[in-house]
């Protein structure tokens, strides 16, 4: 398995290269209520601050949990009135009802959620949400453009895929459901389209976890050969979960 602390090595890179995640998505989850001044969210595995930037915008007390020490730095600098915990989500120790709201953007996947469900439960108030989200760097569903198939070319002769399902929004959200600690109340998917040059290529797929320098050049060569500019259909998507009630014993 893949490192996760694979992105602190490229920290700068990975703080510009990865695209925002799409309006609609921030409509639903600020929809949920939570978003506002005077509320608290915790931001597990908040990398260079993507999500976390749209929480302190809408006023929020945001205390972001990030590993790397790198891109702990970079969030730091480009956030400074955010609390940043430099520890993975399982060590993290808060007090019992702290927070309004805890988010995972493209973050849950390198997490043992056996661990960190239970913790996430104590932490949240009995009104709050686990909201968990990801961009999915493909559209299954869209038209198969010509870099497209130059990355599945790429992908297939590789031979190997990523384990589980971590790109799967319902087996995720089975997941969270099988502790009985959390209910979801809601799944929404998204689809947008952004076009990349060949240096944007380059930076991008160099950020994914599960792909060689060479492939990545591999990549950015297909995308200069199709004039330079490429178009890339992708989705997202979003989990919204309750803390359920836990009766005393």
């Amino acid at each position: 398995m893949v490192d996760p602390l694979h992105f602190d090595g490229m920290a700068d890179r990975y703080a510009t290269a990865r695209p925002p995640y799409p309006q609609e998505l921030w409509r639903d989850v600020r929809s949920t209520g939570l978003l506002g001044p005077g509320r608290r969210a915790l931001d597990l595995g908040a990398g260079s601050g993507e999500a976390t930037r749209e929480l302190v915008a809408a006023g929020m007390d945001v205390v972001a949990v990030e590993p790397g020490p790198n891109l702990a730095a970079i969030l730091q600098r480009r956030l400074p009135s955010v609390t940043v915990v430099r520890s993975r989500a399982e060590d993290l120790r808060v007090d019992d009802g702290a927070f309004d709201l805890a988010v995972a953007a493209t973050s849950i996947h390198w997490m043992d959620l056996d661990i960190v469900l239970p913790l996430l439960h104590r932490a949240l108030k009995p009104t709050g949400r686990f909201l968990v989200w990801r961009n999915v760097f493909g559209d299954a569903a869209a038209d198969i453009t010509p870099f497209r198939r130059a990355v599945h070319r790429i992908v297939e002769r590789r031979g190997t895929t990523r384990p589980g399902n971590t790109e799967d929004a319902d087996a995720t959200a089975a997941r969270l459901g099988g502790t009985g600690l959390f209910a979801v109340d809601g799944i929404h998917h998204y689809r947008w389209s952004v076009t990349l040059t060949t240096a944007q290529v380059r930076a991008l797929f160099a950020t994914f976890s599960d792909w060689t320098p060479a492939e990545v050049e591999e990549a950015a060569s297909a995308a200069a050969e199709l004039g330079g500019a490429v178009t890339e259909h992708y989705t997202s998507w979003l989990i919204s979960a309750l803390p359920v009630d836990i009766p005393s014993a």
